[in-house]
């Protein structure tokens, strides 16, 4: 019931092969320093908010190379990899929007699961940017629940923290670790980013796992870092630097999720309710 985790923060850049090699160097150290489940944050592979300035440089699914090159690299470390999201170009020509999908490959280097982020970042956050993310990425429809070889895994990513019915669901159907891999504004980052990732572990008494893009990118936004990982009972077991890409890691027992759960069964104490309006 133990693991080792790891979160890789990365700093990704506009160069989808750059970004490949930091992300294989940093998988490869966490897996030789003896983690079993690595996973890396939202947008691995690309990171460019410039208008037009993506879209030449993102594939389908069959054709992403980074995609083939992180399953060979699971199984040739023998790993479970989550790669928190890829930048995929749709071919089903109902839209020309990208896809913001996350992948789950087990240590034989299939992959288990896709997640397409649902919530879409569409916000004015003060940083003196406009975030649109719905103009360039297609939301998800489907929650996703995985069952990795240690245990039932739901996918999330960045934005999605938000929402926290979407967590509770995941938990309810199973979930013992949430992913929620992120590339969250400095802004947003330092009002927000702890106080909600910890919510969602307490709230599901779940594992969570959250690894982040940090530091100043070659786009020109700056993103806030602090990888985390999260104890079901909301402790931070591991933390990343605010601005530098690295590694985090910590021993998860999942034996723990049965005993926040037991301390505090707020997902089986759930009541229906309405709601009384009083002079509306």
């Amino acid at each position: 019931m133990k693991l080792t985790a790891a979160c890789i923060q990365m700093r990704s850049g506009t160069e989808p092969a750059e970004n490949l090699a930091t992300a294989t160097a940093l998988i490869r150290q966490a897996a030789g320093q003896g983690a079993g489940f690595i996973a890396t944050p939202e947008m691995t592979n690309l990171l460019d908010i410039r208008p037009g300035m993506a879209r030449p440089k993102v594939r389908t699914e069959a054709a992403d190379e980074s995609l083939p090159a992180f399953c060979a690299l699971a199984a040739e470390l023998r790993v479970t990899l989550l790669i928190g999201s890829l930048a995929i170009a749709l071919d089903d020509g109902a839209d020309d929007r990208f896809a913001n999908r996350s992948f789950l490959i087990g240590p034989d280097g299939e992959i288990i699961a896709r997640y397409d982020k649902i919530h879409m970042f569409d916000v004015e956050v003060g940083d003196g940017q406009t975030y649109r993310e719905s103009r360039a990425y297609r939301p998800g429809e489907t929650a996703v629940l995985a069952k990795a070889p240690f245990g039932k895994l739901g996918l999330t990513i960045c934005y999605d923290v938000h929402f926290p019915h979407l967590h509770r669901a995941l938990a309810k159907a199973g979930a013992d670790i949430l992913t929620i891999p992120a590339a969250f504004t400095r802004v947003t980052g330092q009002a927000h980013w702890h106080i909600l990732v910890r919510a969602r572990a307490i709230e599901t008494g779940c594992f969570v796992i959250a690894p982040a893009q940090a530091g100043k990118h070659e786009d020109g936004r700056e993103t806030f870092g602090h990888s985390l990982i999260i104890s079901p009972w909301g402790d931070i077991l591991a933390e990343g630097s605010a601005d530098a890409p690295g590694i985090v890691m910590a021993e998860i027992d999942l034996e723990e999720v049965a005993k926040a759960r037991a301390r505090i069964p707020s997902l089986s104490n759930d009541q229906v309710f309405r709601i009384e309006n009083f002079g509306l």
